[in-house]
């Protein structure tokens, strides 16, 4: 069973914390995938991993069925695939908890800043409860 943490996000700002986990769980010899609503926001994560942080290196790859994903320890995807046997999924778009099941730790946003997001972290972490994780706010 995943441990499901939620952070909170007081502004619209979860590419910083896309890249800050990443790099995190990366330094710490975990695989990372990164789900994205689309390939807009997939090629727009792919750049700014490399120049998120001076300094900062991030190995990674955009699953856009192009690149052979396998070996990378980070993955960015917009679909319930994981490509890299990630342990670690940091959830940059819901995902069906069917998915989820597969992860030791899942990361999700509770965006605050805006009604309809708010609401729909709301209606996510309930049915995380009710799928029997323990789900908690960072």
């Amino acid at each position: 069973m995943p441990r499901v943490e939620f952070i909170k996000l007081k502004k619209p700002e979860k590419a910083k914390h896309l890249c800050e986990l990443a790099d995190l769980y990366h330094r710490q010899g975990q695989r990372v995938l990164i789900t994205v609503q689309d390939e807009n926001q997939g090629v727009t994560l792919d750049s700014f991993l490399w120049v998120w942080q001076k300094g900062s290196f991030i190995p990674h790859a955009f699953d856009n069925g192009a690149v052979e994903c396998s070996d990378e320890p980070v993955v960015i995807g917009t679909c319930e695939r994981n490509p890299n046997g990630a342990r670690i999924l940091i959830a940059g778009k819901p995902c069906s908890v069917d998915f989820v099941r597969q992860f030791e730790l899942v990361i999700d946003f509770a965006e605050v800043y805006d009604d309809s997001l708010a609401e729909a972290a709301r209606r996510r972490f309930a049915a995380y409860r009710e799928a029997g994780f323990d789900p908690g706010m960072r």
